[in-house]
């Protein structure tokens, strides 16, 4: 094991430039310096803020986010509707199943690809995302209540480079 103040070798033998700090265990950062621990809890909070208004309108999450990406995006295939729904792919499939039973998406064949289907709201799924979309929005709005839009705007910045950093689709 190196001393962390040594330089390490790289794979093909050259030292590197930088040693490798030790990394910080969780009980010493604590969960409320933990970003995915405070990612997960704003998710969960602004997901249960809908959800009374969601099952009004007989939606779940999983079906929520399918047509919230729907109202954005035209046509995407399937594949790419679970990477920006952020949805796996099973749980999508059923909730797709579901709107397409109550008449608010559809779902066709690709024109390029006979095993790929791409998927659209219909006119009553754009309706029925309206209806939710103030709810959304309002929820959205809380989160950002007494922050500044200078750091609204340089938060969601750094959201944007993070997503880069561990994408791992080409979407």
């Amino acid at each position: 094991m190196n001393d962390a103040s040594q330089p390490l070798a790289a794979p093909d033998g050259a030292e590197t430039a930088q040693p490798v700090a030790p990394l910080p265990r969780l009980g010493e950062m604590g969960l409320a310096n933990f970003a995915p621990y405070l990612m997960n809890r704003i998710m969960g909070r602004y997901n249960a803020s809908l959800r009374e208004e969601m099952a009004a309108q007989g939606l779940t999450t999983a079906k929520m986010r399918a047509m919230a990406t729907l109202s954005v995006i035209e046509r995407p295939l399937i594949r790419e509707l679970a990477v920006y729904s952020v949805v796996e792919q099973s749980t999508l499939s059923r909730a797709l199943d579901g709107l397409a039973a109550d008449g608010l998406i559809r779902r066709e064949p690709d024109a390029t690809d006979s095993r790929a289907t791409r998927v659209q709201l219909t006119e009553a799924g754009r309706a029925a995302f309206e209806a939710l979309w103030p709810h959304m929005a309002r929820a959205h709005e809380d989160m950002f209540r007494d922050i500044p839009d200078a750091e609204r705007l340089a938060f969601v910045g750094t959201l944007q480079k993070i997503l880069r950093n561990i994408r791992k689709h080409d979407l």
